[in-house]
């Protein structure tokens, strides 16, 4: 393998779909029949479906994964990328050694240290310095070894004070903290990270994605890193790959699988906004949804535009007191701006039972970014000192902006320059 890390051959994981051991002892005895008696290929191997959770499909084998096929060298560090049930984290099962693939093989070099769920490997009735040395010894390192490393270990995960209370008493954040700092300390060949950094706080995951950059780049190690972050994955990974529904849809560098996934995932089809609404209160119907004067997900905003329109109307059984927030994306899921007069100036307008209409014009920058927007449109109210979502429309829209200072021979660009803290237009 010279110095390749993990190979993957053509690996398929297929699954039954329903109930586990419902109606499955035909199935089991007919497999094993052509298979061990017969001596020809698994008859349900032909039969197993695209994964695809939005479509109700005849057969009731699906395939988590199909014909993976990639190989990893060492010092790499790899973004796995796809939207949920695309097969992210049975591939690192698979990976880990925690499930076999059906089909096809994969050969890894070295040990590897998972962290795929909060309190992966750990007992919970042990303290946390015994779930390190059990981890640690799991891993095949002496007990030398990992006293070695404990001190460093229990400093960067903050757990100094409860290393000796049973870890059922920590935190899901303390217990996530800890769990990757036995994965990273203890030196392992392969290091396999799932979305659970996600967990952790702000300056947890500066910490750790710090750390990963650190093994991979200055130790030679091997980082599989997932996640839904993509300025995390481009800024840690040198390579991405990206996932969809069970099959590799693309392999690259980190920018450029990025980038291919969002383009497949945010665009929105030409439907009404109204199609986008993710919660709702029950005591709300909506009527029409309008951005930028249009009820379709797609419109433009030209260069010499100085606002955004937004029109909300609808009927309430109860009176509430709105906020409306918009916050616009860049094409790497980054934010950019939010319009949110209620967040900081204090600013609701209060909406009586029956037919209503909420209007506002957002005042834009005079020298608005050139570039494609995803925006998200949310209407809130303070009761009793917490905030209630009344609507939510997560990535609602798409908005292109046609871009200013063109007289300037360039246009500004939103990821290093930016726009936030939208007012409305007088």
């Amino acid at each position: 393998m010279n110095n390749i890390a993990i190979r993957f051959d053509h690996v398929g994981k297929l699954y039954k779909l329903g109930l586990v051991g419902t109606g499955t002892l035909s199935h089991d005895l007919n497999r094993w029949w052509k298979t061990a008696v017969l001596r020809q290929e698994d008859p349900y191997l032909k039969i197993g479906e695209t994964n695809d959770r939005n479509k109700k499909g005849a057969s009731e084998y699906v395939w988590a994964l199909k014909d993976i096929t990639f190989d990893v060298h060492q010092g790499d560090v790899v973004g796995i990328i796809g939207k949920n049930g695309a097969g992210k984290s049975t591939l690192l099962k698979l990976l880990s050694r925690i499930t076999s693939p059906t089909t096809g093989a994969i050969r890894a070099r070295g040990r590897i240290a998972s962290l795929l769920e909060v309190g992966t490997g750990f007992h919970p009735e042990l303290t946390g310095r015994e779930n390190i040395y059990m981890n640690g010894s799991i891993m095949g390192m002496t007990r030398h070894e990992i006293s070695r490393k404990l001190e460093e270990i229990v400093d960067f995960a903050g757990v100094e004070r409860y290393v000796d209370t049973p870890v059922k008493r920590y935190s899901s954040g303390m217990t996530v903290r800890l769990g990757f700092a036995v994965a990273a300390f203890l030196e392992p060949e392969i290091l396999v990270v799932d979305e659970v950094l996600a967990v952790g706080d702000a300056e947890f995951q500066k910490k750790a994605i710090g750390k990963m950059q650190d093994v991979s780049k200055g130790k030679g190690r091997t980082v599989l890193f997932v996640s839904h972050n993509m300025a995390a994955v481009k800024s840690l990974c040198t390579r991405g790959i990206v996932l969809l529904n069970g099959t590799l849809a693309y392999d690259g560098s980190s920018n450029d699988a990025v980038n291919f996934y969002l383009q497949n995932n945010t665009h929105l089809e030409h439907g009404l906004i109204t199609d986008h609404i993710d919660q709702l209160a029950s005591f709300i119907t909506v009527k029409n949804i309008e951005i930028n004067r249009t009820p379709y997900t797609e419109s433009t905003i030209k260069s010499n535009q100085e606002y955004l329109d937004i029109l909300f109307e609808g009927t309430t059984t109860e009176p509430f007191k709105a906020n409306i927030q918009l916050k616009f994306f860049n094409m790497s899921a980054v934010a950019m701006a939010t319009f949110s007069e209620g967040a900081y100036k204090g600013v609701v307008e209060d909406v009586p039972v029956g037919n209503f209409s909420l209007h506002r014009r957002i005042r834009l920058p005079r020298y608005i970014s050139k570039g494609d927007y995803i925006l998200e449109f949310e209407v809130n109210t303070r009761a009793r000192g917490n905030i209630n979502r009344t609507l939510w429309a997560k990535r609602c829209a798409n908005i292109h902006v046609e871009g200013g200072m063109e007289q300037f021979g360039h246009p500004m660009i939103a990821s290093s320059e930016g726009f936030f803290g939208l007012e409305s237009y007088e």
